[in-house]
């Protein structure tokens, strides 16, 4: 199920910007990479506990629905390690997105060149 996910992200961005191949690989790991990154952040217990969080995040079909994941993540591993620690995660998860969404999706504190 992951390759479907990963080429109809590859198609779709191809399509939209215009971009290479080798390009649309890169921003495809960066997803990837992503998606990895929420999941570590959460962890074994907090998959097991917020298994429909664990879910969406595995199949959210394109780099908009993880962006938007955020908010429950920073909740669940709040609820299980702590804001302060749910807060560093998520802070990193965040950088993760950069040049990958419009500028004006990040919150003004973490936008580039700020």
């Amino acid at each position: 199920m992951r390759w479907m996910s990963t080429n109809y992200i590859v198609s779709s961005m191809q399509g939209l910007l215009g971009g290479t191949s080798s390009e649309m690989a890169r921003a495809t790991c960066r997803i990837e990479d992503i998606r990895q990154a929420m999941l570590d952040g959460l962890g074994e217990e907090g998959c097991a506990a917020f298994s429909g969080l664990e879910r969406r995040v595995l199949f959210a079909a394109d780099l908009q629905g993880l962006w938007y994941l955020r908010s429950d993540l920073m909740a669940a591993i709040s609820s299980i390690q702590g804001e302060s620690v749910a807060s560093q995660k998520l802070r990193h998860i965040t950088h993760m997105f950069e040049g990958l969404l419009p500028k004006g999706m990040f919150p003004r504190h973490l936008s580039v060149g700020n």
